[in-house]
């Protein structure tokens, strides 16, 4: 079963399409990593699968029932902009409230399970308004998780987040996965990190999806090169080119595109005068698979 499949949804503003005709499959259990320049409908797409708007047209369904069933609208637990909390009220309090809200039996304990799932149980009494931004992000999430939501929706949570932060944040939504089983929707401008932990991507571009695939896909869509510096980068590059087809220099370093022998790379710029000082094999990481598939979609 699928947690979320949308099928033809549409969302206009004044004539124009947030949403143009876009369909979406979220398996059960992924880490679903949906990517997008600013404007693209990511946010409105996620406002209409929570109810926050009503679609111009276009089906949703969340685990294969209609989004507007109430038994599966009490699954679903978002962040979507801010947390909502009151500032002067502490971390404890904003959840009790949050508890009260949706009805839930044994809020303390609920309460405690939230905190500890994202590493906040030490800072319960904490006023809000005295939490850093990270802090801020990790009590959104609590609040959405609050119930115990089979589906976990959440647009942006790691914008703004020091190196720390993040790595946070990646295992508390990997815990919450293999824990709790929560699939989880997640919005991001920053790709290396959303590529440490999503297990599917869909990318939106003017709202419409233009991609979607899992991240065995992409890994094996990735193109391979070889990277590496030479003291004469221009030569050793003109060299190269004599040999191989697609040869570029990006960042201070030669890369040898389609091409992962480290060994006939090195030993062909031995035998034209170049000395490799450092050389690797990679792959291109979902970064620049966007930007190249966002370049290919201006050419058309």
């Amino acid at each position: 079963m699928n947690a979320i499949e949308i099928r033809s949804l549409s969302k206009s503003f004044r004539g124009m399409y947030a949403v143009d005709h876009l369909s979406m499959t979220v398996p059960q259990g992924a880490i679903y990593g949906f990517i997008g320049e600013n404007g693209s409908g990511k946010s409105t797409t996620e406002k209409l699968i929570c109810g926050h708007l009503v679609p111009d047209e276009g089906e949703i369904r969340l685990f294969g029932k209609d989004y507007t069933d109430p038994g599966v609208r009490a699954g679903v637990g978002a962040l979507i902009e801010n947390a909502g909390c009151f500032p002067n009220s502490s971390v404890y309090q904003n959840l009790m409230m949050q508890c009260i809200n949706l009805g839930l039996e044994n809020p303390d304990q609920e309460i405690r399970r939230v905190l500890e799932t994202v590493r906040m149980e030490e800072h319960a009494a904490l006023k809000f308004k005295k939490c850093s931004l990270g802090m801020k992000q990790r009590i959104g999430i609590a609040m959405a998780l609050l119930g115990d939501p089979a589906l976990l929706i959440l647009d942006e949570p790691i914008n703004g987040l020091d190196t720390d932060g993040m790595r946070i944040m990646r295992e508390i939504l990997v815990d919450i996965t293999k824990t709790y089983g929560c699939t989880v929707l997640i919005s991001s401008h920053i790709l290396g990190e959303l590529e440490k932990i999503a297990t599917h991507y869909g990318i939106i571009r003017q709202g419409r999806m233009i991609m979607e695939l899992s991240a065995e896909e992409m890994d094996s869509r990735a193109q391979v090169f070889t990277s590496l510096k030479c003291a004469d980068t221009r030569g050793a590059k003109a060299a190269l080119e004599k040999q191989y087809a697609d040869v570029r220099e990006e960042e201070g370093c030669l890369r040898v595109y389609d091409v992962d022998d480290t060994a006939s790379i090195v030993d062909f710029l031995m035998k034209n005068g170049h000395v490799v000082s450092e050389i690797s094999g990679n792959k291109i990481g979902l970064e620049e698979y966007y930007i190249e598939l966002m370049s290919k979609k201006e050419a058309e």
